[in-house]
């Protein structure tokens, strides 16, 4: 078997992923629309471009990529941006062939942070739902969008069933490797998800950089916003301790936040950023290293 992390980018764009997720997971309270007044999804090339996007993303996403890749950007020598420069610099990948809405990434981010707000909820919420996706910053250090997005899960155990595309994992080093490939591989039952190594994205990127600023809540969100095997399947509740199943209810809570605020209604991010600006302020540092 080939383990080769050279692979090209197979998705045309960032957000390819974020729309297979609301096909895959609608929201049960708004009326299923036909097919033609979105982007073709169901019998198009996007579903093979999405299916090849799991299927490299499977096959790589080892135990020993993930130290690799902990090794090489948790050092945070990259860049030094306070996060409005993050923000601007997260902007260059504004996906100009989306024939549905015309948004860059700030503008999907106040979406979901607004209408969390709109909702009465904690201003570290309201900041969590501004932050959830800056870790994106990754695919402008050259990574490639299957080691930046896509669902989350735990490698160095088994691989369940309930991940997207469970079948691509027979390809992975880990499936046939019989430290990693039990049910429980190289954790303990219970241990905690902060002893358990996740595939290598945007989340735990961000986290590790957010980690020392934002509450516990908050940081869960950040860290496991794409755990949809656990968050939405509970498949790896033998790993979870009392703390993380506390935790994982903000997941939750955050997680149609995320998924169903994308709409073409642009926000007007001149009036809205002096509110941010506070918030950011009130727990942030000026200059964050990534």
């Amino acid at each position: 078997m080939k383990n080769d992390t050279n692979y090209k980018n197979p998705m045309h764009d960032i957000d390819d992923w974020e729309d297979n997720l609301k096909q895959r997971y609608p929201d049960p309270n708004t009326p299923v629309k036909e097919k033609e007044a979105f982007r073709n999804y169901v019998d198009s090339e996007r579903v093979d471009t999405v299916r090849e996007f799991y299927r490299i993303n499977h096959i790589n996403q080892t135990y020993d990529f993930v130290c690799k890749k902990e090794k090489e950007f948790l050092k945070f020598d990259k860049k030094e941006m306070s996060l409005w420069e993050a923000v601007d610099f997260l902007n260059t990948l504004v996906d100009d062939s989306d024939p549905d809405i015309d948004l860059d990434q700030l503008q999907h981010l106040l979406q979901t942070s607004e209408a969390i707000r709109a909702d009465g909820h904690p201003d570290w919420f309201v900041l969590t739902g501004f932050l959830h996706d800056i870790g994106k910053v990754l695919c402008l250090f050259d990574e490639p969008q299957w080691a930046v997005v896509g669902d989350t899960f735990p490698v160095g155990c088994q691989f369940s069933d309930t991940i997207v595309y469970p079948e691509f994992f027979k390809e992975n080093a880990d499936y046939t490797n019989p430290k990693y490939n039990t049910k429980y591989g190289v954790y303990s039952p219970n241990c905690g998800l902060d002893h358990v190594k996740m595939s290598w994205g945007h989340d735990e990127y961000l986290y590790q950089i957010l980690k020392d600023y934002l509450p516990e809540p908050a940081l869960y969100i950040i860290r496991y916003h794409s755990f949809y095997a656990q968050h939405r399947e509970e498949a790896y509740t033998h790993l979870m301790n009392e703390k993380d199943i506390e935790m994982f209810e903000w997941v939750k809570k955050f997680n149609p936040y995320d998924l169903y605020t994308k709409a073409p209604v642009k926000p007007d991010v001149k009036a809205l950023k002096p509110y941010y600006e506070k918030l950011v302020k009130k727990y942030l540092p000026d200059v964050l290293k990534f």
